[in-house]
């Protein structure tokens, strides 16, 4: 099927032709037609599978008629974190080259002034983070009364960050006949009761299993030991010897510890950025551009920050820590094999991290396969506190991406063992280091849809010429 059979109108053809696209994605295909019916849909899809675009490319058509009136949007979106947001923006200016529509992005981090003067004008499409949207309306200066759409994106991750309060007050902003269209990518009861109250006699698309990896993604797993420098030492061996390498993204749970895995790298003359919720957004904005752009190699970042980013063609992402929940290693490497490209996830394990990564096999229901010999377990007086889901600044919620935190309740996860300064250990020798075996190199596939204490030993000299010249983002 093409995209000309779903019902879209000229103008959106005109502009996915331009870019270059012939094939709708499942999500895409599926949900479609749905959106232009004026149907709820609760969509189910891991990020990657042209989600974004499933709405977009509706809403560009249902806006050719009509038009906007001052500090009433027509359309609202809501996303968890400032990027993904801007993602989206970047999505109308793509598909809606041909239209002539006023879109209004409100995110944490930017003049209030500069918002409500675009408010003022009037706006087709409004995309906002909950806390900022919150502050707009309490201020008086946007009513929510003449929204005909809502989109809820990511709202598993919304649930993460402690967003739910502030999203069923928005919901109690906007028209009871509204439309709304409802994205996650797994379904936790919690976020089943939100889509219950939320969307009327909805259209269920499912185009994944929950918490399924892309087909195109090669994992693999790599023996370490516990002391942070081995690991250090390991990434940065692994990184020097990947195949097929153009960039990656490394994963670590905790913002001190992307702080500091970021000064390791760039000593080591590795040209990396950071991206964590402790940023200011300017300087998270020249992390993104310096990385997309090829300027940076290496993206270091935690879950909250990175969650649901759109970077085309990453070709490996690294675990640096093992998430403590496994629905996270499923975000994580869903960063690669994006849009039918082939990546390589591997994630760096150290006795400690036996019993999480067997909570990731299970949940994924297959194994993930070891480079070199695989690590051996831990001891029971060796393994922390149980860690629960909640850890890094993620029991911060939405306060880290700039917004204040409302409704009276809590962020969903507490404080975590992880969170807590470590209790002092004897030191344990390095695991021996594996020998690695190169995976065979996936067939490349053409891209055909929208989507979308110590710091080490080496000097880097016998870097690639690529991962040398050291980028720093500016505050």
């Amino acid at each position: 099927m093409s995209f000309s059979h779903l019902g879209l109108s000229d103008k959106v053809i005109a502009a996915i032709d331009s870019a270059g696209y012939k094939t709708p994605t499942p999500i895409q295909e599926q949900a479609i037609p749905h959106v232009l019916a004026r149907r709820d849909v609760l969509g189910i899809a891991q990020t990657g599978t042209g989600k974004t675009a499933a709405f977009v490319l509706p809403m560009l058509t249902m806006l050719e008629q009509g038009r906007a009136r001052a500090r009433m949007p027509r359309t609202l979106i809501l996303e968890p974190t400032r990027e993904l947001a801007a993602q989206v923006v970047e999505q109308f200016e793509k598909y809606g080259k041909n239209h002539k529509l006023n879109v209004a992005l409100i995110i944490g981090g930017v003049s209030f002034g500069d918002q409500d003067m675009k408010l003022t004008r009037g706006v087709d499409v409004l995309i906002a983070t909950p806390g900022r949207l919150l502050d707009h309306s309490e201020r008086g200066r946007l009513l929510l009364s003449g929204v005909e759409l809502l989109v809820i994106d990511e709202a598993d991750r919304m649930l993460d960050m402690g967003f739910i309060p502030d999203i069923e007050r928005i919901g109690k902003l906007v028209p009871f006949t509204r439309q709304t269209l409802f994205f996650t990518a797994t379904m936790p009861p919690e976020i089943q009761r939100i889509a219950d109250n939320f969307l009327h006699n909805p259209i269920r698309v499912e185009v994944s299993k929950p918490a399924t990896a892309a087909t195109t993604i090669t994992q693999l797993q790599v023996a370490t030991g516990r002391d942070p420098a081995d690991k250090r030492e390991t990434l940065r061996r692994l990184l020097r010897s990947a195949a097929d390498f153009k960039n990656a993204i490394i994963f670590c749970n905790r913002k001190r510890e992307v702080a500091l895995l970021h000064k390791s790298l760039v000593r080591h003359k590795f040209n990396a950025v950071a991206l964590h919720g402790d940023l200011d957004q300017s300087a998270r904005t020249a992390a993104l551009d310096a990385f997309r752009s090829g300027e940076a190699k290496l993206l270091i970042a935690s879950d909250v920050a990175a969650r649901g980013l759109d970077i085309p063609a990453v070709s490996h992402v690294f675990n640096f820590d093992v998430p403590h929940h496994p629905d996270d290693y499923i975000h994580r490497i869903g960063r690669t094999g994006r849009a039918g490209l082939s990546g390589t996830a591997i994630t760096l394990v150290a006795p400690i991290d036996s019993k999480s990564v067997a909570a990731i096999e299970r949940l994924t229901g297959q194994p993930i396969p070891w480079m070199g010999e695989p690590v051996a377990a831990a001891s029971a007086e060796d393994r922390p506190p149980h860690a629960e889901r909640g850890h890094g600044e993620r029991h911060q919620g939405g306060r880290n991406q700039g917004e204040r935190h409302r409704g009276g309740r809590p962020p969903q996860r507490g404080r975590t063992a992880h969170e807590r300064p470590p209790q002092q250990s004897q030191p344990q020798p390095a695991h021996p280091q594996p020998q690695q075996s190169k995976p065979p190199a996936p067939a490349s596939k053409p891209q055909a849809e929208p989507n979308g204490g110590t710091l080490g030993d080496s000097d880097g000299s016998h870097l690639p010429a690529f991962l040398l010249r050291p980028v720093t983002a500016k505050a």
